[in-house]
């Protein structure tokens, strides 16, 4: 389908659309065909002269609540970056017009809720129009689905089957989630309020996997001792989003990491009485209970992000009990100077790298390896195995 640009940034005036539409910029002077877009040609335009981005990189509207103008924003572009959360609240207009036009479609989703209404109500559609709609694609859940994917591909090498337990251990992380990702989690538990029948929903790793239930998994509710890393651990907060993508991934691939396979996330605090205290304080802790946290649209500053990273740990145990580790690092705080360079790369990705049939996929299932790669060379984070 020729299109006039690969990539357009839907949402750049905010935040992280900013961030995404700075990395595109610097990152890909030339080769890439892209634009911006946002509710507001003229903020666009402070935008794009604020950040030092070229006139030569076009500028129109579109807006959540208008579906003629995302239909024609679809229409010009092989992918959409979709910036624009809570996305329970603006997206699915978005994601309609994406599976009805044939148009790729990327975004930095974490709620389960609203991902799992899309895949029954556009799924079969994107893939009849050849549609690659992939959720997911920042901090959540990249780092962890292909973490995951590093692991099992190194245990199918070794072993000659995949790992059926895997332990996500976060053994460092320093920065903040966005304001996006608060407004995301309260707009969720306002729509559980509203539809008492997505709390099992939400609760159910196996939410995203329609018809298919694999084995019972850990809760990762309660801080406890962990003989496997020699530390105490607690509740992560983003395991409830995660593990779900990554049992997805392990859906679309055809059951490649096992039926029998058992997933979950957690994070390290430390050995004896302290990490004990740091785990049942952390398990007691909302991050999210109040309002002091950035809003929307809002963000730590350059030097804040440039001075975040984090370190996950995949620790994969076969019956026998041998065991086989993956780590996957990055370069920059997690939810934004990370978050925004994936996002620009899995999209590029879906230009550059990957064909694929359509339908609505996980950045592990429909991207992996390929995805991996760019992430390596390009977005400062690393994968090993061993």
């Amino acid at each position: 389908m020729a299109t006039d640009f690969d990539v357009i940034v839907y949402g750049a005036t905010g935040y992280t659309g900013r961030l995404v539409a700075e990395y595109i910029a610097g990152a890909y002077p030339e080769g890439v065909r892209w634009a911006m877009a946002g509710r507001s040609l003229s903020k666009l335009e402070e935008v794009r002269t604020e950040m030092g981005i070229g006139a030569h990189v076009p500028l129109f509207t579109a807006n959540a609540d208008d579906p003629a103008s995302l239909r024609a924003m679809c229409a010009r572009t092989s992918v959409v970056i979709s910036t624009v959360g809570p996305y329970q609240l603006y997206g699915s207009d978005l994601i309609a017009a994406c599976a009805a036009t044939g148009t790729a479609y990327v975004d930095l989703c974490g709620e389960p809720g609203w991902m799992r209404k899309m895949i029954d109500a556009h799924h079969e559609a994107a893939k009849t129009s050849g549609a690659r709609i992939v959720f997911s694609c920042g901090f959540d859940s990249i780092p962890f689905d292909l973490g995951v994917l590093t692991l099992q591909e190194e245990a199918v090498k070794r072993f000659g089957r995949p790992v059926p337990r895997v332990k996500c251990r976060v053994r460092t992380m320093k920065g903040g989630f966005s304001g996006g990702t608060a407004a995301s989690l309260k707009a969720t538990l306002a729509a559980a309020a509203r539809e008492p029948s997505l709390v099992p929903l939400l609760a159910s790793p196996f939410a995203l996997t329609p018809g298919h239930k694999g084995s019972s998994q850990p809760s990762g509710l309660l801080p406890e001792y962990d003989a496997t890393v020699e530390s105490w651990v607690a509740p992560f907060v983003m395991a409830p989003i995660n593990t779900k993508n990554v049992h997805r991934t392990n859906f679309l691939l055809g059951g490649r990491y096992g039926d029998d396979f058992v997933y979950d996330e957690m994070v390290v605090t430390g050995l004896g009485e302290m990490g004990k205290a740091a785990a049942e304080a952390l398990a007691k802790l909302n991050p999210f209970a109040d309002n002091k946290g950035p809003r929307p649209g809002e963000g730590p500053t350059k030097e804040e992000r440039e001075a975040g990273h984090y370190d996950v740990l995949f620790a994969g145990l076969m019956p026998d009990g041998t065991r086989l580790d993956a780590v996957v690092t990055g370069d920059r705080d997690p939810g934004y100077g990370s978050t925004s360079k994936m996002l620009a790369e899995s999209a590029l990705c879906l230009v550059q790298d990957v064909t694929g049939e359509g339908g609505i996929w996980t950045p592990g299932a429909l991207m992996g390896t390929e995805l991996r790669a760019r992430l390596v060379k390009n977005a400062g984070m690393t994968f090993t195995a061993g």
